[in-house]
């Protein structure tokens, strides 16, 4: 038996004469009757066809060699200027053929074994695909474009890529997932589509308008949203808990939209509920806009504010007035935060838990001094890069912070052996340490801090005027300590 679309179908069976059909055309046959009806059946399949099912040209520009050539790729994409298109498909048709065609169709389908999982074992199996992969799966067959829209499946949304036309492809893909609920898409709780720079506001506003049940975002890298669109998905998704919108340059705040204050009560602020807010090289966020998120975002939890170059003393003030429940805490290179700012970060007191002044230069020995005697529970402190600490300022961070597990001291010239000593005698929880180009530390300081810190896990001394013997006491003490230096002679 051979099967091949456009060709002739023949069977040959025993004491009867070969059976044939042109399926293309037909010049030396009229068609049966049984024919008609099956073409019939067929144009009117094909004329019922409905918007359904995202192609993977959702994800991938039709230059992709899966789209170029097959039978799919003339009904499933098309190319327009180079630019991704998404498309949507029906499920598969059933197509009628001979009888005995079907039932060698059907043998051969009895022999997969992927078919003769359960439902259940192969949804587990797409719950693992990305998105594009996901729609992929629904193209192969009836039942598996059953499970692949299966609502458990798509809780998540994931796309990534500069060239993907983003918002037609969640535009294509939420009016999918609403069609048993009419321009609301229930199931959905997180998108994910950092890196995409083709998203803009209109891409952000289908999300607003369709996913009330969003609580996770990520657009990290899309410069193109501005704030008006991150306003609405603020007030059109009330349980949003975890939004990143680093390296968004144009998002300077995070607020409700007009209508969305008037309609609530002046107590409106505390209706976001966003506990994670990452706006790392938010490069304009000033003060005040620093302001308005502290005003709106009063249950924040964990803030990364890393190279946001503009905010400064004040703006740190008006966050510890409004967010009182920040665990995690990143200023790193915002160079005019000083001392003063750590004094407000130290009313924090024991429930901050993380914190990074990476290269703020004007912090010295004062601002480690409030974040040590009001911080107690302290488990991780990033000061790489601020010259102004010295062995005094380890000292009182070592005495009050005994639980301490890492700590970054890097490129701080004026640390030496000394605070090392404080840090072995009181931190013997410490996992991690890094004292990269710091130009003070010798061998003898190591060696105190592996004598006492035995659960040590990572040591960076790169850079550091450390002997060979030093490296290797730490190790034999240490044993699962990951050493990072650039001494030649240790291996």
């Amino acid at each position: 038996m051979s099967c091949k679309k456009g060709d002739m179908y023949t069977w040959k069976g025993k004491g009867s004469s070969s059976i044939s059909s042109d399926v293309s055309s037909s010049t030396d046959h009229t068609p049966t009757k049984a024919q008609k009806n099956a073409a019939t059946s067929e144009d009117s399949d094909l004329s019922m066809r409905t918007l359904s099912t995202p192609s993977p040209a959702l994800i991938f520009p039709p230059t992709s060699p899966g789209f170029q050539n097959g039978r799919g790729s003339s009904t499933s994409s098309s190319s327009v200027t180079g630019e991704t298109v998404a498309m949507v498909h029906s499920p598969p048709p059933t197509r009628l053929t001979h009888p005995l065609i079907r039932l060698a169709a059907k043998q051969q389908k009895e022999q997969s074994h992927i078919d003769r999982l359960p439902d259940q074992s192969m949804i587990h199996i797409f719950s693992f695909l990305p998105t594009n992969q996901l729609c992929r799966c629904a193209r192969v067959c009836r039942r598996w474009y059953n499970l692949a829209w299966d609502p458990r499946l798509w809780r998540t949304i994931r796309l990534t890529g500069e060239t993907i036309n983003v918002d037609r492809a969640l535009k294509v893909l939420t009016r999918r997932l609403c069609q048993d609920t009419p321009n609301v898409c229930l199931m959905l709780e997180t998108v994910i589509v950092s890196g995409c720079r083709r998203l803009t506001d209109r891409g952000l506003y289908t999300i607003a308008q369709c996913c009330p049940e969003l609580r996770r975002l990520e657009v990290s890298g899309c410069y193109n949203i501005s704030n008006e669109a991150v306003f609405d998905v603020v007030s059109l998704c009330p349980n949003l808990e975890h939004l990143d919108v680093s390296g968004c340059s144009k998002v300077t705040c995070i607020s409700l939209t007009r209508e969305a204050s008037i309609k609530l009560s002046p107590l409106h602020g505390k209706q976001i509920s966003i506990r994670y807010l990452d706006m790392t090289d938010c490069f304009v966020l000033e003060d005040e806009g620093l302001h308005t998120i502290a005003a709106h975002c009063t249950q924040l939890t964990h803030l990364y504010l890393r190279r946001c170059v503009r905010i400064t003393d004040e703006g740190l003030r008006y966050l510890m007035i409004y967010c009182t429940s920040i665990k995690e805490l990143s200023v790193s290179d915002c160079r005019f935060v000083s001392d003063f700012g750590m004094r407000e970060i130290a009313k924090l007191e024991s429930r901050l838990r993380y914190l990074s002044i990476a290269h703020c230069g004007r912090i010295t020995d004062v601002g480690i001094r409030y974040i040590a005697k009001y911080c107690s529970k302290l488990r991780y402190l990033n000061a790489r890069g601020c010259e102004g600490i010295t062995d005094h300022g380890v000292e009182y961070l070592a005495k009050n912070c005994t639980k301490l597990k890492s700590l970054d001291i890097g490129k701080c010239p004026l640390v030496s052996d000394t605070g090392l000593e404080f840090l072995a005698l009181n931190c013997f929880n410490l996992k991690r340490l890094s004292l990269k180009s710091c130009e003070s530390i010798t061998g003898q300081g190591l060696q105190i801090v592996a004598a006492n810190c035995f659960d040590l896990q990572m040591l960076n001394v790169q850079d550091c005027d450390v002997s060979v013997d030093a490296l290797r006491f730490v190790k034999r003490h240490c044993k699962r300590c990951i050493i990072e230096h650039t001494n030649p002679a240790f291996f």
